[in-house]
């Protein structure tokens, strides 16, 4: 029987912060196509809900995320099919999932409790802070399957590590621990497994407590700034800075810096 998108990856609202949960153990949180389609859904509700401050993405179990769902992949390799159609099903799919976290206006925090693999550390990697257990670990396990990189990976990885070690990544497959991710700079905060709940959730409200439209805007300015120009990248400042500068928090943060009290922004 067909599992039900809603029931392998779950969502709630409270707080300010939109919950999005893989929910999936015994396959270690593999993503089919259904819950791919249900977390780009949710991710764009996300965006548009003015409720939703920030996004925690989380898993239950000892996985994070596997990536895609290889057992049904091998029977689609088996199979042959027009030229074109691997190229539109990454356009459409996990590329699409990726690019739904990087476009989403809100922050979005990922809490990974263990292994993230392959589209599992894309994941991880494509949201704007991670917090890892000190068990959990990530790697890119493409070569070791024959494949090229997938899931944005060319695309994030040298945007986080630099190009030589994103290249020793893909080329070896090796797995990163936490700590080795810190260093590298793929990750926040480590934490003790116990921790991670408390550490995750304490961030992501932290963030719905903040100035909504700027972390927006100076999320859409970071992520845009390696792809574009210096003249580009300082017109998109000062245009941000100009809607920016017509929402409520700005006046509140303003009024509460001058009458020395605490901020208190409503989001817009």
């Amino acid at each position: 029987m067909a599992e039900a998108a809603t029931d392998i990856v779950l969502s709630d609202v409270a707080d300010g912060v939109m919950r999005i949960t893989l929910n999936r153990p015994d396959r270690a949180n593999a993503i089919p196509p259904e819950s791919r389609e249900r977390l780009v859904e949710l991710f764009g509700e996300a965006d548009g809900d003015v409720a939703v401050r920030a996004v925690l993405l989380q898993s239950t179990g000892k996985h994070f995320c596997s990536g895609a769902d290889v057992s049904r992949m091998s029977g689609a390799l088996a199979t042959p099919r027009p030229s074109g159609t691997t190229m539109r099903t990454m356009l459409g799919g996990a590329q699409k999932l990726i690019a739904a976290i990087l476009d989403c206006g809100k922050p979005v925090v990922a809490a990974v409790q263990g292994p993230a693999a392959g589209m599992g550390a894309h994941l991880a990697l494509a949201c704007d802070l991670v917090v890892a257990a000190e068990e959990a670990w990530f790697s890119q396990p493409f070569v070791l399957r024959g494949l090229a990189l997938d899931a944005a990976g060319a695309y994030l990885l040298p945007r986080r590590v630099g190009l030589q070690k994103a290249k020793e990544l893909a080329f070896l497959g090796d797995r990163l621990t936490a700590q080795d991710a810190l260093g590298l700079g793929l990750v926040n905060r480590v934490c003790a497994a116990a921790d991670l709940e408390a550490e995750a959730n304490a961030l992501a409200r932290r963030l719905a407590e903040g100035a909504t439209t700027a972390i927006g805007l100076s999320k859409r300015l970071l992520n845009a700034s390696l792809d574009t120009d210096r003249a580009s990248a300082f017109l998109a400042e000062a245009m941000a800075q100009e809607i920016n500068g017509k929402t409520d928090d700005v006046r509140e943060g303003v009024a509460a810096f001058v009458e020395k009290r605490p901020v208190k922004f409503r989001g817009y």
